[in-house]
């Protein structure tokens, strides 16, 4: 599962903690955490008998993810030796490796830029400097990234397309490095799990606080799992979680068929 919280306590306070317990699930990508280490030990170390793995921003009440595991992890990498971006607590990779397979599972809170041109030239050199990164991962070993990406692909992931073309997060450029991630010849040749299950309109995981876009499904689909095309062939089946709500975001989950 992965979701982003719009702050931990918030969603606590909103019963995502009881809706994990109950949903049993083996793996939890967080992302905007908005808590510091003081806010996280004893309280949020631990939720749904999964331990929490996170990369905490400097500021705050700003971003930062986690990751939340069943088994314990071999190793845990925090940041990506990235100092821009590092600080804003982005990325956190839990490594398995077992003499079957070499497996990191990863929460990834990609840059926002729709609130100036300078946010969104920090996202684009986010972009750029993500896609030398995965290319080295994935010659090295599977993965599922999961995250909020804040970028809808294409025209079915969002509802009004038309009217975005030109705003962050549906850019020529922000899409153009979904497809050259996914591209199994020129590019990176990942997977959208998701899509790979359920083609169909309509399908979104963020919904602006504006108005009536949630009631009336006004959202985008800017939450993913990206995973290899080894471990997306494991996948089996794929919801999106709106029966309550904890967030400006729904958890997307994701049912895999593997084994360590």
């Amino acid at each position: 599962m992965t979701l982003n919280l719009n702050g931990i306590r918030s969603a606590a306070q909103k019963g995502f903690e009881t809706w994990a317990n109950d949903s049993a699930v083996d793996c939890m990508g967080v992302q905007e955490v908005r808590a510091q280490a003081p806010d996280i030990d004893g309280r949020f170390d631990r939720v749904a008998g999964l331990r929490g793995h996170f990369h905490l921003a400097q500021k705050k009440g700003y971003s930062g993810v986690g990751m939340y595991t069943r088994h314990e992890p071999s190793e845990v990498i925090a940041g990506l030796g990235w100092p821009e971006f590092d600080v804003e607590g982005r990325w956190v990779e839990t490594r398995f490796d077992t003499p079957r397979r070499k497996l990191s599972l990863i929460s990834c809170y990609f840059p926002s830029g729709s609130s100036s041109e300078e946010r969104q030239a920090a996202k684009l050199r986010f972009l750029a400097l993500m896609t030398p990164h995965l290319r080295q991962l994935k010659a090295e070993r599977e993965f599922i990234l999961m995250g909020d990406v804040n970028i809808a692909h294409q025209p079915i992931d969002l509802k009004n397309w038309k009217g975005n073309l030109k705003n962050s997060g549906f850019t020529p450029e922000e899409r153009a490095w979904v497809s050259d991630l996914l591209d199994p010849h020129a590019g990176l040749g990942l997977v959208d799990v998701f899509r790979q299950l359920n083609p169909h309109p309509d399908q979104y995981t963020w919904w602006s606080n504006r108005g009536q876009a949630w009631a009336k499904n006004v959202g985008w689909r800017i939450d993913y799992q990206f995973a290899t095309p080894e471990i997306a062939r494991t996948a089996r089946a794929t919801s999106i979680h709106k029966a309550s709500r904890f967030s400006d975001h729904a958890p997307l989950i994701i049912d895999y068929d593997f084994s360590l």
